[in-house]
């Protein structure tokens, strides 16, 4: 097995002639995606793993200098596609692997033939000319309760980006892999994905762009879906689904999979 195999836990899956990778978001695991895996093995090639960082990767690997920025987890991504010797994926990404899978394939744009996002953001923070959805004393406050008591904070940051029934199985696995992660790696991975910015990136991405949204994201206004296909470099298509929350995928599985399965099987019509 090889290193980057190891610490990522990659895992693949079905056969097929196209290769599917799923990346996961901030807060959740490659486990995140079990609800899709079933519907893809058997037409595609299916690599799961998961970002550095999360509760199921060791900590010891965590480089908080290599993972200052956005770019430290694009790179790991392209050392995935390379150990596996995959040419070109469809690449899935979630919340902030979206943002990964874009900052990669301007790097090395052969290795994608279209990115599929669900609930991605180039920008949390508000500024006089773009609605991102969060003001910074709000994020200041956020980044101290993650700071001051980790376990409580979980607690109350789940059913807030879930949505939904508060007792519901979507909550209770997103809190169990949130809780999963090492505190101080988490407060580092969350202040980076809510202070960056990588709107200046979006003329240079040149791979087809599929952005896929809840109607009701507590981290994603859908005016952010808009502004995303009007500046990217790409050719790009909104979708919005009539789901709540930040992790459709997991909440409302009977309405997301199958939006998911026709952007991957179907490219934008032109």
């Amino acid at each position: 097995m090889g290193i980057v195999e190891e610490a990522h836990n990659v895992k693949i899956l079905g056969s097929g002639e196209q290769t599917v990778v799923l990346a996961h978001g901030f807060g959740t695991d490659q486990s995140v995606w079990k609800h899709l895996v079933p519907h893809l093995i058997d037409e595609y090639r299916v690599v799961l793993f998961d970002n550095m960082g999360a509760g199921t990767t060791n900590p010891d690997y965590f480089d908080f200098d290599r993972y200052s920025t956005l770019e430290g987890y694009a790179y790991d991504v392209i050392a995935i596609l390379e150990e596996f010797q995959i040419r070109s994926c469809i690449f899935v990404g979630h919340s902030v692997s979206a943002m990964i899978g874009a900052i990669a394939s301007i790097a090395r744009p052969d290795l994608f033939t279209k990115i599929v996002t669900v609930s991605a953001s180039p920008r949390y923070l508000n500024d006089s000319e773009y609605y991102g959805g969060f003001e910074r004393e709000e994020l200041d406050q956020l980044f101290e309760a993650v700071k001051t008591n980790y376990k409580s904070w979980c607690s109350g940051f789940a059913p807030l980006v879930v949505g939904g029934d508060m007792d519901s199985v979507a909550i209770q696995e997103f809190s169990r892999t949130l809780f999963n992660m090492r505190p101080d790696i988490a407060l580092s991975v969350i202040q980076i994905i809510f202070l960056s910015d990588l709107r200046h990136l979006l003329p240079h991405v040149s791979v087809p762009f599929h952005i896929i949204q809840s109607m009701k994201d507590l981290a994603v206004p859908m005016v952010v879906s808009e502004y995303l296909s009007q500046n990217l470099g790409s050719e790009s298509i909104v979708e919005v689904m009539s789901t709540e929350g930040h992790l459709p995928q997991l909440s409302s599985p009977d309405v997301v999979i199958p939006v998911l399965l026709r952007h991957i099987r179907h490219d934008i019509a032109v």
